[in-house]
């Protein structure tokens, strides 16, 4: 089976293309806007990598063929990140990406996965189940709940294998430098004797990236259980207890100087997700 992947050198991507390659029988093509530099891409020399910029106008090009006729593609790639607010999401990028993905169906694409966030739940609280209404209240949010309801309706009229995987919260190897634990880290490592964070009450549904990319590889390499699919742990935990643990972990002797930041404002104060149709996922594809 080969699988393209899209947004290969991001945070995502890197964890992922190293999941399927360690799965028997997959092949792996890979591309992203540049190609990374040689050494930083652990992978790179073992995938096929074609450089593709989704901003670019293609015309009528047949995008299935020009990336070899992949029998399944993951679709990782997203611009503008981690400005959840920024308006490009909803007037720029969410119909290239469309334009993207429908270009690859019409012309033979077969079976498709693509990440979500929880962000499309906008600011309902508790457990999240699948079923729940989308409303979103972020640029972002909305722009991916836009891309899954235009692709529910092209898809209408094509026979697809179509899994929508609403990600929630991630760390890990390569994560963003502004992420929660990556800031954590840096500032251990400035041997900075306080860590300013909000009161770290909020709860929050946390994954650790070694085990979204292997949820994201079973979720592609089946078909039993399509549609939105939460890939989240269905357990909540406080940003608190989260970030002691790490530097627990870690040996960080730091000082936490909760509440010196407030809670964001498109975020509820306690939201999770329910896992069980991840859950049937698994137990299905294992």
């Amino acid at each position: 089976m080969t699988i393209l992947v899209t947004g290969a050198t991001g945070f995502i991507g890197q964890h992922v293309v190293g999941q399927l390659l360690a799965t028997d029988g997959v092949r792996v093509l890979a591309t992203a806007r540049t190609e990374p530099p040689t050494g930083k891409t652990a992978w790179l020399s073992r995938v096929p990598f074609t450089p593709f910029d989704l901003s670019t106008d293609w015309g009528d090009t047949d995008l299935f063929a020009y990336f070899g006729h992949p029998d399944a593609v993951i679709h990782l790639a997203w611009q503008g990140l981690p400005d959840y607010q920024s308006l490009a999401h909803v007037e720029t990028y969410w119909l290239q990406h469309y334009r993207f993905l429908t270009n690859l169906i019409s012309n033979g694409l077969t079976d498709l996965t693509v990440t979500g966030t929880c962000l499309e739940y906008g600011l309902q609280s508790g457990c999240l189940s699948e079923d729940l209404p989308t409303q979103p209240t972020t640029a972002y949010g909305l722009a991916k709940d836009n891309l899954r309801k235009a692709l529910d309706l092209f898809l209408k009229n094509h026979a697809v294998s179509f899994k929508w995987l609403r990600l929630f919260y991630m760390y890990g190897k390569g994560q963003n430098p502004k992420s929660l634990l990556a800031q954590v880290e840096a500032a251990a490592r400035r041997h900075e004797p306080v860590f300013n964070m909000s009161k770290g009450e909020q709860l929050r549904d946390y994954l650790p990236m070694t085990t979204v990319a292997a949820y994201l590889a079973k979720t592609a390499l089946q078909q039993n259980v399509t549609g939105s699919i939460n890939c989240c742990s269905g357990q909540p935990i406080a940003v608190r207890t989260l970030v002691e643990r790490f530097m627990q972990e870690n040996n960080y002797a730091m000082t936490l100087n909760l509440g010196h930041y407030p809670y964001p404002d498109y975020e509820p104060l306690a939201f999770w997700g329910d896992n069980r149709k991840l859950q049937n996922l698994l137990s299905n594809h294992d």
